[in-house]
C-alpha cells in the first residue's frame, strides 16, 4: 500500500502576526516650558467646552535572551487590528536627533532614562526599575514604601500626604514590566530611546506605559514646585508583572493590609492612545476568559476510516465557536456606534493533538482567549460555551485557565463628584473624550474588583496605537502636553470635598 503523508505549515499559525501601523504624529502646537527640577454603553464622545543617559537593566546579554518570545498574554497583551493608516499622514521615521543635553527639556530626558531600563518579560529587571523610582520619589520628597507580594515581585508605593489624611486618597498605577520585541523589526534598538528629527522617542514601553508613570511623577514635581498642597493624599503605585496577568503583581496586592492602608477614593490606571483628536477614556473592561476544550475520541491507523475521532468532534467544536466569532465581528462592523469594547471577541489561540503522521490522535485540545463585555450575562455565555462542547460528542470537556467574573464599571455620570472633577478638568482644557470600555485587560479590573472607582486614561492624542507592535513610540509633545494634563486632573481630584461617607 502507498502512504502519502502531507504535513501543511500555514505561517500564521508559525509566526506571530502584529500588523505594523505608520509611525508618525502631528503633536499639539506648543510646548509646555520645562519643569523645575530642584453601559455600559456604548462609546460616545463628550464633547470639549465651546472655543477654540546610560542605559539601565543587565543590558545586551540579557536582550539574547529575549529571542523571538511572543507577547507574554494576560495584561493587555493583545494588538488591535484596527488600522488607523487613513487616519495619519504617511511619515516614516526621522532621522536620529541629538542626544539629550541642555536644550532637552528634563522631563523628556527622564521618561528616556527610564525607558532604557530592561524590564522585559521573560526575565524584566525589576529591581533597576524599582531603584530608579525610588529615586525620583525621594527628590521629590515622596514617602516610599516598597510591598514584597511575592518573592521577587515588589510594588513600590510613593506617597504625597494630603492636609486630611482622613479623607479618601487618589491612586495613580502604573506598571513597570513591557512585553517582547522583535528587534529585526525596529528602526532603533527598542531599548535605547532614541528621539528622532520630528521628536517622536522609539522604545518599548514608550506609550505601555512607562510614559505615564514619568508623567504622575512629573506633574506632581510641577505642583510641588508651584507650592500646592491638597486635602488629599496621593498615592501612586508602580507594580510588576501586569503583562502577564498581574497574578504576582496588583491581583494581590489589593489583598493586603497595606494596600487597605491606602484608603483609596479614585483610581488613574492605563488606556490608550488616539489616532484623531479625541482622548479615549475607559470606564470598565471587558472579562477575560482564557478557555481549553479537549476532545477525546477512538484512536486507530492513519489508513482507515476511524469512527468517533477527536478530530471530528474538534471541528465541530471550532465550527460553533468560530461561528459566533464571525457574528459578533458582523455586529460590530454593522454598527457604527460599536467599538471593539462593545463585543465580545473570540479567538482561538493554540491547537494540540496528534504523535505521529500515521496514528489518529485520541485527543485534540484547542485553546481560546475570550473577551466578553459587562454587557454580557457570564452565567449564560458559559452556558453557551457548555452547549456547544456538548453539542460536539461524548468525550468533549472544557476548563477555564482564566475565568474573571468582575463586571464593575466606573460611573461617568456628572452626578459622580469623582467624575465630575475629571470631566471639568476636560472641559476647561477643551479635551474631547471618547467613553469606552477597555477592550483587552489591565490592573484596572483588579482595583474596580476591590470596591474602588477607576478610569483608564494615557493622555496620547493624534498618536498611532503601537503598544506591543514595532516602533512603539510617543512624540515628546504629545508626553509633555499629558504632563500638564496629569497635573490640572490631580489639583482637581485631590481638592474633590469631603464626600457624606467621609463625614
Amino acid at each position: 500500500m502507498l502512504l502519502w503523508f502531507l504535513r501543511v505549515e500555514s505561517a500564521a499559525g508559525l509566526l506571530e502576526l502584529q500588523p505594523h501601523l505608520p509611525a508618525a504624529c502631528a503633536g499639539p502646537g506648543g510646548c509646555p516650558e520645562p519643569l523645575p527640577r530642584s453601559r455600559p454603553a456604548p462609546a460616545r464622545l463628550l464633547p470639549a467646552a465651546a472655543g477654540g543617559a546610560g542605559r539601565g537593566g543587565a543590558g545586551g546579554a540579557r536582550r539574547a535572551e529575549r529571542g523571538r518570545a511572543g507577547s507574554a498574554g494576560g495584561g493587555s497583551a493583545e494588538l488591535f487590528p484596527q488600522s488607523f493608516a487613513a487616519l495619519l499622514p504617511d511619515m516614516a521615521p526621522g532621522k536620529p536627533g541629538k542626544s539629550a543635553g541642555a536644550s532637552e527639556n528634563p522631563s523628556v530626558t527622564l521618561f528616556r532614562e527610564y525607558l532604557r531600563i530592561d524590564t522585559v518579560h521573560p526575565k524584566p529587571d525589576y529591581d533597576a526599575a524599582v531603584q530608579f523610582l525610588e529615586r525620583v520619589g525621594t527628590e521629590l520628597g515622596l514617602a516610599c514604601q516598597k510591598v514584597e507580594v511575592c518573592q521577587g515581585r515588589v510594588v513600590l508605593v510613593l506617597t504625597w500626604q494630603g492636609t486630611n489624611p482622613r479623607l479618601r486618597s487618589i491612586l495613580l498605577n502604573s506598571h513597570t514590566d513591557v512585553v517582547p520585541v522583535f528587534e529585526e523589526h525596529w528602526t532603533y534598538p527598542p531599548f535605547e530611546a532614541v528621539k528622532d528629527s520630528q521628536g517622536n522617542i522609539y522604545a518599548r514601553g514608550a506609550q505601555d506605559m512607562k510614559c505615564v508613570s514619568i508623567q504622575y511623577l512629573e506633574a506632581i514635581r510641577r505642583l510641588k514646585t508651584e507650592g500646592k498642597s491638597f486635602a488629599r493624599t496621593i498615592h501612586l503605585t508602580f507594580v510588576p508583572d501586569e503583562e502577564v496577568g498581574g497574578h504576582k503583581g496588583m491581583e494581590m496586592f489589593v489583598q493586603r493590609p497595606e494596600f487597605k492602608a491606602l484608603n483609596v477614593g479614585f483610581a488613574m490606571d492605563e488606556g490608550l492612545a488616539s489616532p484623531s483628536d479625541t482622548f479615549s477614556v475607559f470606564y470598565g473592561e471587558r472579562s477575560p476568559w482564557w478557555i481549553k476544550v479537549k476532545c477525546a475520541g477512538s484512536p486507530g491507523h492513519g489508513s482507515r476510516f476511524i469512527s468517533n475521532t477527536a478530530a471530528e468532534k474538534m471541528h465541530k467544536v471550532i465550527t460553533s465557536f468560530l461561528a459566533f466569532r464571525e457574528s459578533e465581528k458582523q455586529r460590530l462592523k454593522s454598527d457604527s456606534s460599536l467599538t471593539l469594547g462593545d463585543v465580545t471577541s473570540l479567538n482561538m489561540t493554540m491547537l494540540e493533538g496528534g504523535v505521529s503522521f500515521n496514528v489518529v490522535p485520541s485527543e485534540m485540545a484547542a485553546s481560546f482567549d475570550i473577551r466578553i463585555p459587562p454587557t454580557v450575562d457570564l452565567k449564560a455565555f458559559e452556558k453557551q460555551v457548555a452547549t456547544w462542547c456538548r453539542d460536539a460528542g461524548e468525550g468533549v470537556t472544557f476548563e477555564f485557565h482564566q475565568k474573571c467574573m468582575d463586571q464593575h464599571i466606573t460611573s461617568t455620570e456628572e452626578s459622580d463628584p469623582w467624575w465630575k472633577a475629571f470631566s471639568g478638568v476636560c472641559r476647561d482644557m477643551k479635551l474631547q473624550l471618547k467613553l469606552e470600555i477597555f477592550p483587552a485587560a489591565t490592573d484596572s479590573r483588579y482595583i474596580r474588583a476591590a470596591g474602588h472607582p477607576a478610569i483608564g486614561f494615557s493622555p496620547m492624542n493624534r498618536t498611532p496605537v503601537l503598544l506591543h507592535d514595532h516602533n512603539e513610540f510617543l512624540n515628546e509633545q504629545i508626553f509633555l502636553r499629558g504632563i500638564e494634563i496629569y497635573a490640572r486632573l490631580l489639583t482637581a481630584l485631590a481638592s474633590v470635598p469631603p464626600l457624606p461617607a467621609e463625614g
